[in-house]
């Protein structure tokens, strides 16, 4: 995949008929899609588009059913691999076409390779043009086509035939090894013990693959005597998976160690030889071997243990699968890519290689991407390579890689998470990862869903370590939700709790850390407008906990200013304000509010706070005389504020601000609703100049602006404010009419 540019106007067009196939088309009586226009597809594009259903999941019995149309959609190389397609399906909507290339590997449900056999054998033109068929992974059943069945020799164009993972036959391996044309044969994992009908076959077959056949039979010297005679074979592989050997038999070995000694007479044609995994094979057999086959342009040894033999090091144009160095395992990542055997083990080794680099490798991480991708329910695969992705990602080397890759590279960590809940070292490895402000700020990925696994996480695991970082990807993940999503966390108590757990178990312990202050922003983040999340905070005793910090940290201003963002939130419910009128809190708050030695964060939301409360006359239940100090000392503070260069607070809405406006709230509330309106413009005018007018808000200044009784101060600020959006309204316009012209 090309990670650095845009996908081609084709792939998107592609994406966008996969996207809308329900609107596109009709249905048939059998419930199957039929394609409501009748325009002829390229035949290229026919192909692409069953590629991008099958990539993108929604190739099955219903959507296929738009290529039985097969003069309108002419399929020629087809891949319905992995795809939940029926027989009955499959001999409809893909068998009619002149097939060229067919691969049906892994496909889910009770489809049988002879089911495929006999269906394409029904075309004739199949029987003569098809030259590449994969059925790996499925079950064969040849016996359940009876007597008449038709077998595989029967596809005599076939040059290139996998079948890993099947059950193979000797019975069938005799009749495939009678197609006149093969070339390439897979037959990897099969239950194979013969391998004597390949001599049929010998003066086509130019490559064998034979990786782990743990029932093959034949002694040393009969497996040499059959290799031997294959003459025209290029690539042969032979590999083993000794990682999870179930006996001792080491026949295999043994021949591939006789064939490596063996003298270049010995399949003079070879040029590409695969043994990984054989670990009883020699250095020195190896690099006879070597030094014998000058045209070798490739050898595996990964698992074997003598992948850093000398003789390699000379052999410039050959390419080497192993463990000696970055080249030789990305080269393993590279051709065993579905094999979880040698994919798990040369990530092991790949880990052990970059723990301490520092040097940007993208296509490293692509390649540990793609093994991720291959192998998606493989703990063993995801538990290291989640590691190595962390080691590839870390200080800056994200930076230096494409935004796509570092995209894809989330939705991988993402996908580990949530199949491996309860793994601990996953999930570390994966809050390792994504515990990065480049990446959590400005890759663009599921933050919902990212937020919503770190916190099911974090409910059932107390690890300082980890839960530092956990709370510290919340509180970023958070603040980048939509309202919608935010509202949903926030009206999840249990979240609630456990972020309020966290802020009570660090601040009983009187320390000042990231993790307290993050799981106090993220809480800041999860009430803001958000009247469902607030009230589960009150629900939740969170106010009485705040209460303690507001006192407990007087003298740290980071802590304050979170804390009193919050208690802002609460304050603009008009259902929650009654919580706050405790006589003794408020008095607290106002202390912030008028001590000029405290930070300006701090006597801000102070001062929010208090304009909130005594806003509505009619629910005030305390004291009227600590009302008009409030209010009196709210225009006096506000009044002397100095405008700052740095943004502390950004707002979704202006909608809490509105009954602050009004022309009949003291001028204390007006002061401080202005100040803070003007503040946040005067920082970033082209953002909150749409959300004034949009809201109303312009018009409210207007009339505050107009009104007799407006305080100087509180006229000025409007009509600066006014300013800023007419300007910056006027230069939207003129960049518009200059687009136009131009």
């Amino acid at each position: 995949m090309d990670w650095e540019g845009p996908r081609t106007l084709c792939d998107l067009c592609l994406a966008q008929v996969c996207c809308s196939l329900d609107v596109l088309c009709s249905k048939r009586a059998d419930g199957s899609l039929l394609l409501g226009s009748r325009l002829l597809f390229p035949q290229e594009m026919a192909d692409q588009l069953l590629k991008e259903m099958a990539l993108k999941g929604t190739l099955n019995d219903t959507t296929i059913g738009i290529f039985r149309n097969h003069k309108e959609l002419r399929l020629c190389r087809v891949s319905i691999r992995s795809c939940p397609v029926s027989a009955e399906a499959f001999r409809l909507a893909i068998s009619p076409h002149r097939l060229q290339e067919l691969d049906a590997s892994w496909v889910p449900g009770d489809i049988t390779g002879a089911q495929i056999i006999s269906s394409l054998a029904s075309n004739l033109q199949c029987r003569s043009r098809l030259q590449k068929l994969s059925l790996n992974g499925l079950r064969l059943d040849w016996a359940s086509l009876g007597d008449d069945g038709v077998g595989l020799s029967s596809l005599k164009g076939l040059r290139t035939l996998n079948l890993r993972s099947t059950d193979l036959t000797n019975a069938v391996l005799e009749d495939v090894c009678t197609l006149p044309q093969l070339e390439s044969l897979d037959i990897s994992c099969s239950v194979v013990s013969e391998l004597t009908a390949l001599l049929r076959c010998r003066n086509t077959l130019r490559s064998l693959i034979a990786h782990r056949l743990r029932r093959l039979d034949m002694s040393p010297a009969s497996l040499l005597s059959v290799l031997s005679q294959l003459q025209a074979v290029r690539n042969l592989d032979f590999s083993d998976d000794h990682l999870t050997v179930e006996d001792d038999s080491d026949d295999g070995d043994v021949g591939v160690l006789h064939l490596l000694r063996a003298g270049p007479e010995v399949l003079p044609s070879l040029v590409s030889l695969d043994v990984s995994g054989r670990r009883r094979i020699t250095e020195a057999a190896v690099s006879t071997f070597v030094e014998t086959r000058k045209n070798l342009v490739f050898l595996g040894l990964l698992a074997t243990g003598i992948s850093s033999c000398g003789a390699l090091s000379s052999q410039k144009n050959l390419k080497v699968t192993g463990e000696a160095n970055e080249n030789q395992l990305c080269e393993a990542l590279r051709r065993y890519r579905d094999r979880e055997c040698f994919t798990r083990e040369a990530l092991f080794h790949l880990y052990n290689i970059t723990t301490d680099s520092h040097k940007p490798q993208p296509e490293m991480l692509e390649l540990v991407l793609n093994a991720m991708q291959s192998h998606p329910a493989s703990l063993h695969v995801h538990l290291v390579a989640t590691a190595c992705v962390f080691n590839l990602t870390t200080q800056d080397q994200a930076e230096a890689m494409s935004v796509r890759l570092l995209c894809s590279t989330v939705t991988q960590l993402l996908h580990s998470m949530k199949t491996f809940p309860d793994h601990i070292q996953v999930q570390k490895n994966c809050l390792l990862a994504l515990c990065s402000d480049y990446i959590l700020q400005d890759i663009p990925f599921d933050t919902y869903l990212a937020a919503t696994l770190v916190i099911n996480w974090l409910s059932s695991h107390e690890d300082p370590t980890l839960q530092r970082m956990a709370v510290a990807v919340i509180s970023i993940l958070v603040a980048k939700l939509s309202t919608a999503e935010i509202a949903t966390l926030g009206e999840d108590v249990s979240i609630m709790k456990q972020l309020l757990a966290i802020v009570q178990q660090r601040a009983m312990v009187g320390v000042v850390d990231s993790t307290l202050k993050f799981a106090l922003r993220a809480l800041w983040n999860l009430t803001d407008e958000m009247p469902a999340a607030a009230r589960n905070f009150v629900e939740c005793n969170g106010l009485e906990l705040y209460e303690e910090v507001l006192e407990s940290y007087y003298n740290v201003s980071s802590i304050q200013q979170k804390v009193l963002g919050l208690l802002n939130n609460i304050a603009e419910v008009e259902q929650l304000q009654s919580e706050l009128m405790e006589e003794d809190l408020l008095e607290h708050i106002l202390s912030l509010l008028q001590d000029p030695q405290i930070e300006m964060g701090v006597r801000y939301f102070a001062g929010g706070i208090l304009a909130h409360l005594t806003s509505r006359q009619e629910a005030w239940r305390l004291d009227e005389e600590l009302r008009n100090t409030i209010l009196k000392q709210l225009h006096v503070s506000v009044a002397a504020w100095t405008h700052l260069d740095k943004e502390m607070v950004f707002y979704r809405s202006f909608r809490p601000f509105c009954r602050l406006l009004q022309t009949f709230q003291p001028t204390g509330v007006q002061l401080w609703a202005v100040w803070a309106i003007h503040f946040v413009c005067t920082l970033n005018t082209s953002h909150y100049s749409s959300i004034l007018e949009r809201e109303g808000v312009t018009e409210l200044l207007k009339a505050l602006a107009a009104h007799p009784n407006t305080h100087s101060i509180i006229r000025g600020l409007s009509e600066s404010i006014l300013h800023m959006v007419e300007r910056q309204h006027s230069g939207l316009l003129n960049k518009q009419v200059e687009a136009h012209s131009s």
